[in-house]
């Protein structure tokens, strides 16, 4: 199973592709979309949009998982932020990929096991669980790479749970 997981935001979105095979989690791709803040808004939404269907046309996941919202600073950012995921669940809906949002609480408790983990736990679980040689540099592209390991555990659970109700 190939998954898409995308840590949204307004000046960098995280992104990371993530494959299971053989019962081993493997990242395929990740880093980030970083937009320049002096560009207009739209053109802002237009980039990240273009950068997803790109990784969505090169590597084909079937799943994207995104991180939900909990909560912004301000109202401001809250209403950037939104319309950020907008066009990241346009882009994956359109390519055909089934999604699957998940809160931070839940991403952190699949990584770490932990709920109220920093990021730097996150990102040490990442790259252990993956088994990256290299560190992950970008805090966004760690993000990115725990929600898609949120939803292999999370899809890995529900076959255990349907197969043990048959």
């Amino acid at each position: 199973m190939l998954v898409l997981g995308v840590d949204p935001g307004t000046s960098a979105t995280g992104y990371g592709v993530v494959a299971r095979s053989d019962g081993q989690l493997r990242a395929v791709e990740y880093g980030s979309i970083v937009t320049t803040p002096r560009d207009p808004f739209p053109s802002r939404l237009q980039q990240i949009f273009s950068r997803l269907a790109e990784l969505i046309h090169r590597h084909q996941p079937e799943w994207a998982a995104v991180e939900s919202l909990i909560f912004a600073k301000n109202a401001q950012s809250a209403f950037k932020l939104g319309q950020t995921r907008g066009v990241i669940l346009l882009a994956a809906a359109q390519n055909g990929l089934t999604i699957a949002e998940y809160t931070p609480l839940q991403v952190k408790s699949a990584v770490t096991g932990y709920g109220a983990a920093d990021k730097r736990q996150v990102q040490q679980m990442v790259e252990t669980l993956l088994g990256l040689d290299e560190p992950v540099h970008s805090t966004d592209a760690a993000d990115a790479l725990a929600v898609a390991i949120c939803h292999h555990h999370s899809a890995k659970l529900q076959q255990l749970i349907q197969g043990s109700s048959r």
